[in-house]
């Protein structure tokens, strides 16, 4: 018998740690096929296109969803983001465990499509703690911070849509919470 791939869907508002999360996942998984998203907001300093994002301009975005390449997308603080059509279904096709890193819209809409995927919220200790990590990163003025902010209070409502939620007050323990989840998952669907 062989093994179901997982699609595993990550969201949380920004801040989260779902970014820092994920690359421990991807290191302690190796083989597990990571999503890059297409966006048309520019790179912060260090994101390499084809690496951390597809960096496009809007008019290849819409393209791009003329043609049906994206799985799902959204527009998120005035620029859009999408999850390329190709790269999951391949991964999947081949039995390679998918991960999504995505907001909460592209998650709902990728549950529809993939009623299997398993969705886990990173929930922020406090709202308090989120507007530090934000500010922390030093790339938002304090009017996107306060957007952000905003955004997560609605963000945090939609928690119990999700299969799991993993409060991030340690990275260290998250990390191993999602793990614990991955696994416990993969037993069950195998």
């Amino acid at each position: 018998m062989t093994e179901q791939p997982l699609l595993i869907v990550i969201s949380g508002p920004s801040g989260s740690g779902k970014g820092t999360l994920c690359e421990l996942l991807r290191k302690a998984l190796p083989n597990i096929s990571y999503s890059i998203s297409v966006t048309t907001r520019p790179p912060r300093i260090n994101e390499k296109d084809g690496v951390d994002y597809f960096f496009v301009t809007e008019e290849e975005f819409k393209r791009m969803l003329e043609k049906g390449e994206l799985l799902e997308w959204a527009e998120v603080y005035g620029h859009y983001y999408g999850t390329p059509r190709f790269a999951v279904e391949n991964a999947l096709r081949s039995g390679k465990d998918v991960l999504l890193e995505i907001d909460i819209q592209g998650a709902l809409k990728i549950k529809e499509i993939f009623p299997d995927a398993l969705l886990i919220f990173i929930k922020p200790p406090s709202i308090e703690e989120l507007s530090k990590r934000i500010a922390k990163r030093g790339t938002e003025d304090v009017e996107t911070i306060g957007r952000r902010l905003n955004c997560a209070y609605r963000e945090l409502q939609a928690a119990d849509m999700y299969d799991y939620v993993v409060q991030n007050d340690r990275k260290e323990r998250a990390f191993m919470e999602l793990l614990e989840i991955i696994n416990k998952e993969k037993s069950a669907r195998n």
